[in-house]
């Protein structure tokens, strides 16, 4: 089933990255060619607190901001947003369009059997998908448990490829760097902390790009069609 927009909504805690899981995700996107929007929505802002972000991609501009009510697609980042209710809607895929897709960071099965009943009803899919895992053995650390789910919401719904996941990653990572014109030691100082961006994002790369296999293979035997036809050729202004 392919639409004109994707609407994802993003329930998360405090620390686990999904604002800049929503920056990557809208800038891979334009970098595809899509029109996209992401923003944050800020609560307690503590770590472990419930957090929630948004990315909107389309083949059209896209003027709204806000909330997302009716998501096409909901990333869960934590399991505790559905076990203990950590989410600023419930139930946490309240809203969820018809065909619509859940991709859940768990190796367990947490939904209830009403909550199953009510998926299948709307013929959503749902991806049970160790994000933190993956993380943990490619990039070695939890931190880029968001780029595994940026990997598997991309290779899930197709559209966007790992280039384009690649130009986001970086576009967020070395945004801040500009040449010093100063001292050797403070080049030198630049140069060691410029390697060290460069490895990380080669680790997040990696971790990105191995969610984005595994969730491509699993669309293919659930038969999943691509969410948005191929990119528009936007008009320059």
């Amino acid at each position: 089933m392919t639409r004109r927009r994707v609407n994802i909504r993003m329930p998360a805690l405090g620390g686990q990255g999904a604002v800049t899981a929503a920056h990557i995700i809208a800038t891979a996107a334009d970098y595809e060619g899509y029109y996209a929007v992401s923003n944050p929505f800020f609560g307690a802002e503590k770590r472990m607190a419930p957090a929630e972000s948004y990315a909107r991609i389309g083949i059209e501009p896209i003027f709204d901001r806000g909330e997302v009510v009716y998501p096409d697609v909901i990333m869960v980042f934590h399991p505790q947003v559905i076990t203990m209710g950590k989410s600023y809607t419930m139930p946490f895929y309240s809203g969820i369009k018809r065909k619509g897709l859940i991709i859940i960071n768990t190796e367990e099965d947490l939904l209830t059997d009403a909550d199953k009943e009510r998926l299948e009803q709307l013929e959503v899919k749902v991806f049970n998908f160790p994000a933190t895992k993956f993380a943990i053995e490619i990039a070695g650390t939890e931190l880029s448990t968001n780029m595994a789910m940026i990997g598997a919401l991309f290779g899930a719904i197709g559209g966007v490829g790992i280039e384009a996941i690649e130009e986001g990653i970086k576009s967020r990572f070395l945004k801040k760097f500009v040449a010093s014109g100063g001292t050797a030691s403070l080049d030198s100082a630049l140069e060691r902390k410029f390697k060290k961006k460069l490895e990380l994002i080669e680790k997040n790369l990696n971790t990105a790009k191995a969610a984005y296999e595994l969730a491509q293979k699993w669309a293919q035997e659930q038969g999943l069609e691509p969410f948005l036809p191929p990119p528009p050729k936007k008009v320059a202004v």
